[in-house]
């Protein structure tokens, strides 16, 4: 009906970086597996042995296709997630002691090199992940002076503001590098800063502190942010929809807070459903408005 029918050329394209890229993850997940599952029966050489050598031989791929050709970039890939491994298996074998926030940390410290002479989306992204997950692990171990609740929103903080810096530096160096402009990273990071600021303004709603005069600005100087970086400067459906969907919900958790209390709350829960509706409907409309603006 869209008039957009891949032809043959097409589906081959997407047919070869369907395997290789499936091929890649699975032959790094494999070799975890294969480890894990014969733990009692390799000893602690063939252990590291196997790991280093498939590292080897990913990094000697990536050396041998180059990092313009899809076949090296994803060798340098299954290298980075094989290095994860081989720390995960050191840890393990030598029972270091050491934190398992430590060990997301040095993979992305070890990972970076190649990250950053890599010139791959992919890879960056990875790198990204290894470090939101460091932080996460990190305040799980030390939640702070004033215990878990307050260790949570400054996780949220460090997180919101670490994947919306890496957003600003992402779209600043878009137009100066080619393989920087693939837009689904940029959305990646989008959605990573846009749901960590929605789940602070939520923090903020229902657990009100001395904080929240603080985070509902900041939440709604982010919203002005992605309008004027979204929709006026360039246009990215994606992320102003994922904008659209943060307002709802803190809208309807305004709602909740204020009108879910005792024999009203009936009320209160028609009341929020009505407003959800008419939020849907009304930016539903400007996304679809905006779509046929961008049709030739």
């Amino acid at each position: 009906m869209a008039g957009v029918t891949p032809d043959a050329r097409a589906w081959r394209h997407f047919l070869d970086r369907l395997l290789l890229w499936s091929g890649a993850l699975a032959l790094a997940a494999a070799a975890v597996f294969f480890i894990a599952y014969n733990w009692n029966d390799l000893g602690k050489i063939p252990r590291f042995a196997l790991v280093s050598a498939l590292i080897l031989v990913a990094v000697a791929g990536y050396v041998r296709w180059g990092a313009n050709a899809a076949a090296g970039k994803a060798c340098l890939l299954v290298a980075a997630i094989l290095l994860g491994a081989l720390l995960a298996l050191f840890g393990q074998t030598y029972q270091t002691g050491a934190d398992t926030w430590e060990l997301f940390a040095n993979w992305a410290a070890l990972m970076a090199p190649w990250v950053l002479i890599g010139r791959f989306a992919g890879l960056w992204m990875l790198w990204m992940v290894v470090a939101n997950v460091a932080i996460v692990l990190y305040f799980q171990i030390f939640p702070g002076l004033f215990g878990v609740l307050i260790g949570v929103e400054r996780q949220m903080w460090l997180l919101f503001g670490f994947n919306t810096l890496a957003l600003l530096a992402w779209e600043v160096a878009a137009p100066h590098f080619a393989w920087i402009r693939v837009r689904w990273a940029a959305r990646l990071l989008a959605a990573a800063s846009g749901i960590t600021i929605t789940m602070l303004a939520l923090l903020a709603i229902f657990e009100w502190r001395w904080s929240s005069a603080v985070t509902l600005p900041a939440y709604g100087i982010w919203l002005a942010a992605v309008y004027r970086q979204y929709r006026v400067r360039q246009r990215d459906l994606f992320v102003l929809t994922g904008a659209c969907l943060s307002v709802i919900v803190v809208i309807a958790s305004l709602l909740a807070n204020q009108l879910v209390r005792g024999r009203g709350a009936a009320l209160g829960y028609l009341m929020i459903a009505a407003a959800v509706i008419a939020l849907g409907v009304v930016f539903g409309r400007w996304l679809q408005q905006l779509a046929r603006e961008e049709q030739p």
